[in-house]
């Protein structure tokens, strides 16, 4: 295993977005670390708003910064909210970047998404393929303003000198899901489907699309161990995939669900949704190379996030503080 040439411990570590899924893992696993880790709420700082922004960094001036804040949803919240998910992802972007600038924050991460990827990339999807081809359409706002945010951490690397970088998790799921029906992924959206048909003693549940489109998995905490690996590790402008390496379909992954749950019902496809892409999972060769290995399973997971949902009634949710 590569050894850190920027250690984190005893480091000012700011996490935009630290209410989220991501974001809580984050400060979970930078606290074990042993980083002094700084969080803002969104009451008290909206990262839409450029001079806010830049003053709360001057302020507090972070050593590094996570950048895991976004407004993020699934195939529905995309579809009817684009102009919400190009406008607030491009400005968060902005702002926390040329306010990290500004500031002397010797290192910041961007986060990617898997959907920044053409639709129809070669699989397991390499680094490299972003931009050869046409965006799902369905995520393509999401997609454009993230695209946007790693070629600016790219721009001020080459302009400026900024060690920013950009690292691409796959699928994420663990505690502290939106389980908002309108605005949720696919995990936390079978989670809550599943626990109300079993609630409600009902023997059927439907899924969108045939069930057929593969997709990758990744337990939010062995995400966040990926990204602090990667902070103290990795210096360049190309982004670095961080995915565990096998993939699963939506019907698969719902009777995984169903069986975390304890339900037993039928599982049935509505063919007049959408599918998305067919296949998404992402070549983590590089991070893989470095010594980099997942810890949680996907049926570990998916029953720690059922016991966590039954908890809190999934009341945490979203990701932009």
């Amino acid at each position: 295993m590569s050894e850190p040439a920027f250690r984190l411990h005893g480091r000012r570590v700011w996490v935009a977005g630290h209410a989220g899924m991501l974001g809580s893992a984050l400060v979970r696993r930078l606290e074990g670390a042993g980083a002094e880790v700084l969080t803002v709420a969104r009451a008290d700082l909206d990262l839409r708003r450029q001079d806010a922004v830049e003053a709360w960094l001057d302020r507090h001036r972070p050593d590094a910064v996570f950048l895991a804040a976004a407004t993020v949803g699934g195939i529905l919240a995309n579809d009817t909210r684009p102009a919400e998910f190009l406008y607030d992802n491009l400005m968060i972007e902005a702002n926390v970047v040329e306010g990290a600038r500004r500031a002397g924050v010797a290192r910041l991460m961007m986060l990617g998404s898997s959907c920044m990827y053409p639709r129809e990339a070669a699989q397991p999807i390499r680094e490299d393929s972003l931009l050869t081809g046409p965006l799902e359409p369905t995520n393509q706002w999401y997609a454009v303003a993230k695209i946007a945010g790693l070629k600016l951490a790219q721009a001020y690397r080459r302009q400026h000198g900024c060690d920013f970088v950009t690292a691409v998790p796959t699928n994420l799921f663990g505690p502290g899901d939106n389980f908002d029906p309108a605005a949720s992924h696919v995990v936390p959206a079978l989670i809550r489907k599943v626990e109300e048909a079993r609630a409600a003693g009902r023997d059927e549940i439907g899924i969108w699309g045939t069930g057929t489109p593969e997709r990758e998995f990744l337990y939010v905490d062995d995400a966040a161990d990926a990204l602090v690996f990667l902070m103290e590790r990795h210096s360049g402008e190309d982004p670095v995939n961080i995915a565990g390496g096998s993939t699963v379909t939506i019907r698969r992954l719902a009777e995984l669900v169903a069986a975390a749950c304890g339900w037993t019902g039928r599982i049935v496809c509505d063919v007049t949704r959408p599918d998305g892409m067919p296949r998404k999972a992402l070549d983590a060769r590089h991070l893989l190379a470095m010594g980099w290995r997942p810890q949680v399973g996907l049926e570990e997971g998916l029953s720690r996030t059922v016991a966590w949902y039954r908890r809190t009634g999934g009341l945490r949710g979203g990701a932009r503080p």
